[in-house]
């Protein structure tokens, strides 16, 4: 165990951030932990169709704006044949402020097509399956799996899970499957599908991309890109 100092305070540990990912990555779970016991998914929806989705429509996009779009777009499209059948071009103008929205259309109806014709109607539930709908990759699936099936298979790696698990020398990779996989090996199966939401919250409430707030960081001591 690592010894513990008193400092302003706050019980920080005496490692320091060029100890090995596995000796710190117990320390930072403690802390994202305490700092942030809200974290959940974002996303508003009530069924596993509108959770994939909305899913869809968050990349590159933040979730207050997918959830700003849906309110009206899950009102308008009730079920799947709705999707499916859907005016494209309306479609798009309904999606547009979510970014990418031409192929958000494309890939949404492709699935919803495809849920209708191949999984009766259903949303499947494992990763094999889900991976075969169109725009979605294991992202997106464990995503899926974990908020409407309680089912853990994976780490969903989105741009703030890949930008921290860097910066926190928890991986070297750039490829999200490969980083996914680092994480795999380090962290308890236990703590996957917690793990991706303290890293999106810290990600975007004190590790921001273009401003990191390191001096207010939990982590400023035990983190490799600290600038404190």
């Amino acid at each position: 165990m690592p010894t513990m100092a008193i400092v302003g305070g706050t019980r920080r540990t005496k490692l320091d951030a060029s100890a090995p990912p596995e000796r710190r990555f117990g320390v930072i779970w403690r802390r994202l932990n305490n700092e942030y016991p809200g974290a959940e998914c974002a996303l508003k929806y009530s069924n596993p169709h509108e959770m994939l989705f909305s899913t869809i429509l968050s990349a590159q996009c933040t979730d207050v704006m997918v959830n700003k779009v849906t309110v009206k777009l899950f009102e308008k499209h009730r079920t799947l044949q709705d999707y499916a059948s859907a005016d494209t071009a309306e479609f798009q103008k309904d999606i547009y402020a979510t970014g990418f929205f031409r192929q958000k259309t494309k890939n949404i109806q492709a699935t919803a097509r495809k849920l209708l014709d191949e999984f009766d109607g259903q949303v499947p539930n494992t990763m094999e399956e889900l991976v075969t709908l169109p725009g979605v990759a294991r992202k997106t699936a464990n995503i899926v799996l974990g908020n409407s099936f309680g089912k853990v298979e994976g780490i969903a790696v989105d741009t703030h899970v890949k930008r921290l698990s860097r910066k926190l020398g928890l991986t070297k990779n750039e490829d999200p499957n490969k980083i996914e996989r680092d994480l795999m090996e380090l962290v308890p199966k236990s703590k996957w599908f917690r793990l991706s939401y303290l890293l999106i919250e810290h990600g975007r409430a004190v590790c921001i991309a273009r401003r990191p707030k390191c001096e207010d960081c939990v982590l400023n001591d035990i983190c490799p890109s600290s600038e404190v």
